[in-house]
């Protein structure tokens, strides 16, 4: 009898500790889910925030501010995450050292990685190069089809798709063929050393002058450039816009030749 009124005491005594421990906890997940909820709304909210302030400033890609509102967005879930844990009573100043510790873990193991996305940071701010521009570094030539944060998409004159890191293109010379309106050429001719230099002259500058996409401005000109006891080298010098410059060097290139090329000689049939 004396048991069983034990167990009964004992019982009560668990089911009152049990209830308590319900009551306690209920509103930990209750202020936890409303954490959740507000946490989650206010990461949405300032996402977009930043992403449209960033996107109004001059200068900044696309690509840049949905990588930084995406930043700010994760950093407010896992703040969030945080707190939470602490309604539970876990100790949120060990939660942190472990997050440092595996962030310092995983961006050891992705440094080459990281590298790359800093790179891409600095060329989406700085912009040596923008999409559709003809570029050439130490070890990539070709015309910009996209700029990641990883790495930059390239096609090559001969029509091949290349993919170069972002690093490799941040930590060396880039020269850019399109960025400035116009381009200098020079096309250099040989003439013998006995030919006439005033009249070679004028006819490198006509040559010049007869093409439209030739710049008025710096005009073009014609001077001798070397000599030796066989020939004169003569260079043409004129500038043109960027977007013209190669086809104008091909036309060009062609017309001194021909212009320097010697007339055929026209048979004389009068006696015939």
């Amino acid at each position: 009898m004396e048991q069983a009124s034990e167990f009964v005491v004992a019982t009560r005594a668990a089911l009152a500790q049990l209830s308590a421990l319900a009551v306690q906890y209920s509103f930990s997940v209750v202020g936890a889910l409303v954490l959740l909820v507000i946490g989650w709304l206010a990461a949405g909210v300032m996402s977009r925030w930043a992403h449209n302030g960033l996107s109004r400033i001059h200068g900044i890609d696309a690509t840049l501010s949905q990588f930084f509102s995406n930043i700010i967005r994760y950093a407010i879930l896992v703040l969030v995450v945080v707190m939470v844990l602490g309604q539970f009573g876990v100790q949120t100043a060990s939660v942190l050292a472990a997050l440092g510790a595996i962030g310092l873990a995983v961006g050891l193991a992705l440094q080459g990685t990281l590298q790359n996305i800093a790179a891409g940071i600095m060329l989406l701010v700085l912009r040596p190069f923008r999409v559709g521009e003809s570029i050439e570094t130490g070890s990539v030539t070709g015309t910009v089809v996209d700029v990641g944060l990883f790495a930059t998409e390239l096609r090559t004159a001969d029509g091949v798709y290349r993919l170069a890191p972002n690093s490799t293109l941040w930590n060396v010379p880039v020269t850019n063929y399109s960025r400035l309106k116009t381009r200098r050429h020079e096309i250099s001719v040989s003439i013998p050393a006995d030919a006439n230099l005033a009249e070679a002259q004028t006819k490198l500058t006509a040559v010049a002058t007869g093409d439209n996409r030739v710049q008025k401005d710096p005009a073009p000109s014609a001077y001798v450039a070397d000599f030796d006891a066989g020939s004169t080298k003569m260079t043409l010098r004129y500038w043109t816009k960027s977007h013209d410059w190669w086809s104008a060097s091909r036309d060009l290139t062609k017309a001194v030749k021909l212009a320097f090329d010697p007339k055929p000689e026209i048979p004389n049939h009068q006696g015939e």
